[in-house]
């Protein structure tokens, strides 16, 4: 019995040693997407564990050159300093688009301000435009919350927003989609900017140039602020990392889930 015992305990320890693990990191924004698919793959294939942490689109691509994550969630594509970077180590980032995203501007639910144009978001954000009464609303004076500057949303943001102004100094700058939330939700006068799957009851979504963002219009191509999503391997993909991007691009299985999150899937 003992000796039966023993190698059942040791058939244990044996297949949780050789268990595959995926070790991903980076954008917020492609987070609760991560972490859903995640959730299910795992339950399908149960000797596959997979850690997922935040921190940044560029933050996660740093951890793939550097050879510290098996993938890079990002919400930009690579730059170009990036790239040579990567090539200089020897490392051969391979991109796979997994969503599409709107980044949508969000004010206070109290805020009568529905819509917005590109110019006057730019001028929001460059601390042009500081009062709301400049915007039809109430003498009070706008609390601009962004993202930091390793955030890929921000770099979308900076390009196709402020076409790379600077963003004004005394703005708020939150670590993420969920830190603009919450800090818009608490206060009536802020403005913020998130990835689409991140819209809830505590803040509404501003129009820009009077179309909102929703997944019809970011795929039409008719809202200004709209994105891919993506997934960066170190090289062509193989073993658990192959089958766990096969799994998120796959659209009965990951892209589902990608609209449960609600983003956009791929197809």
């Amino acid at each position: 019995m003992k000796k039966l015992m023993f190698c059942l305990v040791f058939v244990f320890w044996a297949s949780m040693i050789f268990a595959g693990t995926i070790q991903i990191k980076g954008s917020t924004t492609v987070l609760p997407i991560a972490q859903k698919i995640a959730e299910s793959f795992m339950k399908e294939y149960p000797n596959i564990a997979i850690s997922i942490s935040g921190g940044g689109s560029g933050n996660g691509i740093k951890a793939l050159i550097d050879g510290t994550t098996d993938i890079a969630n990002s919400s930009r594509f690579l730059k170009q300093k990036e790239v040579k970077m990567a090539v200089e180590k020897g490392v051969y980032p391979v991109p796979f688009a997994i969503a599409y995203d709107c980044i949508v501007p969000v004010v206070h639910p109290e805020n009568p301000v529905s819509n917005l144009t590109l110019d006057q978001l730019k001028d929001i954000y460059i601390g042009k435009i500081k009062n709301w009464k400049e915007l039809g609303w109430i003498d009070k004076r706008i609390v601009v919350v962004s993202r930091d500057t390793s955030s890929g949303t921000y770099e979308v943001w900076e390009e196709k927003v402020l076409k790379k102004a600077r963003v004004y100094p005394g703005a708020q700058l939150q670590a993420s989609n969920g830190a603009v939330v919450q800090t818009v939700a608490k206060n009536k006068y802020a403005i913020g900017y998130i990835g689409i799957g991140y819209l809830s009851s505590q803040v509404k979504q501003v129009k820009i140039n009077g179309v909102l963002g929703t997944p019809e219009t970011a795929l039409d191509g008719s809202y200004p602020v709209s994105r891919p999503l993506f997934m960066f391997t170190q090289g062509w993909p193989k073993g658990e990392v192959a089958k766990f991007i096969k799994y998120v691009t796959n659209p009965y299985k990951g892209q589902k889930l990608v609209k449960e999150v609600g983003f956009i899937p791929l197809y």
